[in-house]
Formats: C-alpha cells, structure tokens, sequence
C-alpha cells in the first residue's frame, strides 16, 4: 500500500434530493430553491426533461431555482424526453406523466435502452395508466398517454426507491390513496421531501402511503453531499497506509448510510461529527483515519441502504484481511452495468481473489493488487471505486472512460487528488 490522504473536502449535493427537488419542484405551485444541487450529467436530463414541459428553470452552478405551475401545469413536450443515463430520472418522472392529459415519450442512451422498466409499468398499468414500451423489450424508449388514475395497494417484489417513487407520485393524482410494500425499506427522500411539499404521506414499517393531493407548494431546499460520492473517500480514508480525512456535510440518513455500518463492522475508524438536520434530512461530518480492516458478511435488509456503494465496498474488502460475502444484491446486474460482472473482471484483473455469485460476490481479502487497465462500460461508480483501488497497487491503474465520472461527480479526480500527500 501506499499513500499519504490528509485534508478537508466537501462532495457535491445529494444525486437523489437533487433529482426530486427538480421534479417536486416542477408540479408545485409557487417557486422553489434549491442550493447544493448535484450538476452533474443525470440531474441536468430532469432538468431538461421539465424545461421541454413548459417549466422555467434557472440554474447558476449549485443554485437552481424553479417556477412550478402546479400538479397540472405540465404543457405537452414537442419533441421525445431526453433522459440521458438517468433511471431515476426515466423511473420518477413516469408516474408524474402517467396522470398528464397529454402523451409524452422517454428514450435515454444505450445503457438506459437496456435498463428494466417493467417494474414500473406493471404497477402504473394497474392504476390505469397507459405505458408501452416502444420495442416491445420492456425497456425505454417509452410511450406514456396520461389518463385519470387509481390508487392501488402495491406490493413491489423489490426494495427500490425509483419504483416506490414512481408509484408515490403517480399517487399524487390519484382518486383514493395509493401504498406501496417493500421487502426491505429502500431510500425514503420521497416520503421526507413530499411532506415538505404539503402532501399527506405517511409510513408505517414497509409501507409508504399517499394521499390524492390537490397540490404542492414550493419550497426552499438545502441538499447536504450525497454519501454515495462520500463513500470513496471513507474508503480511501479506511485503506490507505496513512489517512486522516474529514468529509465534511453529509447525508446519513439511515435509508442510505449502510456503508457507514459496513465500515464499522470491518474495523473502520469512521465517526459523525456535528450531527444535524438540514432541509429534514439527517446531516453530518465524516471523520475517517486509516484502518486494519476485516472481512464482513453484507446481506439482507442493509443492501438496499447500500446497492450504489458496492463496487468500492468490493474494493474495500480486497484489502480486508479475510473473507468477505456479499448476498441479496441482484439488484446489481441492472444498474448502468451489470456491477457484479464488472466488480469481478477487474478486481480479477488486479489480482484479487473474488467469485461471482447470482446474487453478489466472495472476495478474499489480503492478496497484493497490481495496476491494469480498468472497463469501466462507463458506469461512474466503477470508474471511481477503481479510482481508490489504485491507492492498493505501486503500479499504475488506467482507467478506459474516465470522463464517464460527469454522471454523478464531475469533480471527482480534482477532489481526488486535493487529499494526496
């Protein structure tokens, strides 16, 4: 190992917040602001996509500000909707054009064209909306004719707080209210954000329950840094021979925060500092110094407070002493690759002992890496865990995409490198 990581950094605003305040935004009545906004390549495309819908949207760096015409003041786009890279973005925005008096159309790139949509056309389709998927692939590009909607009681066969969001806000327009059960409790920014926003939500355990709304107000948001960009550095802080690093203004909410668990139960030094709540969201600096690790089990209900943050876990655990068993997280073979295979390939590649499963991986940790080129199949999460997997090697990791990090973290590299000694 290698490596001096001293400093204080900041990571841009929660990717998650960032993309419902956009939206939430958009269907509201009056005008809402908000600051810390992840301006990266996924946000933008909601952006785009309300823009084409009549919503006026200023935008100065992290600084957006949107005029909201109400939950039906949405005009017709003229042209497809654009969604880029982003799911969530072709997920959420879904169940809001479900309920439109006007039909509208979803296509993204290549990965997105790949990505599995019947999860919420299945749902919405029960609620009476009328989505089709263009190829007949149940993938994007998609074709939504809005019409008036049911509420229904969903049970979702997966712990995903796109599909939960999608239904929610299909919600929004329904005649009676609309819950959906999961098998674990996924991400809740959705339930937290919409309250603020006048709607009658509520949970009890599994379940997310919306009442029809007659509207949403604007309002003011102060988006703290998303713990999926703070989870390379608590894991270049954990790994490296000698790191002392404070991550300052983080999300952890516990929907999210499953590395931070993760972490500790390998023996990471990672603790909360000036604990806080900003916007209704819990907010913290991440104090994260060197660390021996150990090897973990990471399964059941913790996945889904974590999915995002398992490529670098991955990484995490090649340099764990002993063995680490990643379960229940299928959900990886459909993100913007297919995280399982890519994990192992390069992993593989830089001389870890690991081993693909259905549903996850088992890493021996310990092995010396060495330097390759890493596939990143432009999936910015692989890009960046690689990015902390060189701290491991004397040789040099190359990256193919390296620039495919605009998705969620543009600055990455640069903040990268303000914390190497």
């Amino acid at each position: 190992m290698k490596k001096r990581l001293r400093g204080t950094l900041s990571v841009p605003g929660d990717k998650s917040i960032s993309h419902r305040g956009v939206m939430f935004g958009s269907i509201a009545k009056g005008t809402t602001e908000l600051t810390g906004f992840l301006d990266g390549a996924d946000c933008r495309s909601t952006i785009a996509c309300f823009r084409a819908m009549g919503i006026k949207i200023e935008q100065v760096k992290d600084h957006v500000t949107i005029h909201g015409n109400g939950l039906h003041g949405l005009q017709a786009p003229t042209s497809m909707l654009d969604v880029g890279n982003s799911g969530t973005t072709t997920r959420l925005i879904s169940g809001i054009l479900s309920a439109q008096n006007f039909t509208s159309e979803l296509n993204g790139d290549a990965s997105i064209q790949k990505r599995p949509m019947k999860r919420i056309m299945e749902p919405l389709s029960q609620m009476g909306a009328s989505i089709v998927s263009l190829k007949g692939n149940d993938c994007a590009p998609l074709r939504i004719t809005g019409q008036p909607l049911h509420g229904i009681h969903y049970n979702s066969p997966v712990a995903s707080a796109q599909v939960k969001s999608c239904i929610l806000l299909a919600g929004l327009y329904a005649d009676e209210e609309t819950s959906v059960t999961e098998p674990a409790i996924s991400r809740n920014h959705t339930e937290l954000m919409l309250g603020g926003f006048g709607a009658t939500i509520r949970s009890e355990g599994n379940t997310a329950i919306i009442q029809p709304a007659k509207e949403l107000y604007g309002q003011k948001i102060a988006i703290p840094g998303d713990i999926s960009s703070a989870a390379y550095f608590i894991a270049a802080g954990l790994i490296a021979e000698d790191a002392d690093i404070l991550i300052t203004n983080v999300n952890t909410n516990p929907t999210r925060a499953g590395i931070i668990e993760v972490a500790k139960a390998m023996g990471g030094k990672i603790t909360l500092e000036n604990e806080r709540i900003v916007s209704g969201e819990p907010v913290a600096d991440l104090h994260v110094v060197s660390s021996t690790l150990h090897g973990c089990e990471i399964s059941g209900d913790i996945i889904p407070t974590l999915i995002d943050e398992i490529p670098v876990i991955a990484v995490m655990a090649s340099a764990a002493v002993g063995t680490t068993t990643i379960r229940d997280a299928a959900e990886l073979r459909v993100k913007e690759s297919d995280r399982i295979t890519t994990v192992t390939e390069n992993l593989s590649a830089m001389g870890c002992n690991i081993t693909p499963t259905e549903d996850g991986m088992i890493i021996q940790g310990g092995n010396a890496l060495h330097g390759t080129t890493i596939h990143t199949y432009l999936d910015h999460r692989i890009a960046m865990a690689f990015t902390v997997a060189s701290l491991l090697t004397e040789e040099e990791v190359t990256l193919d995409h390296p620039e495919c990090v605009t998705i969620s973290y543009p600055e990455f590299y640069q903040d990268f490198q303000k914390i190497m000694q």
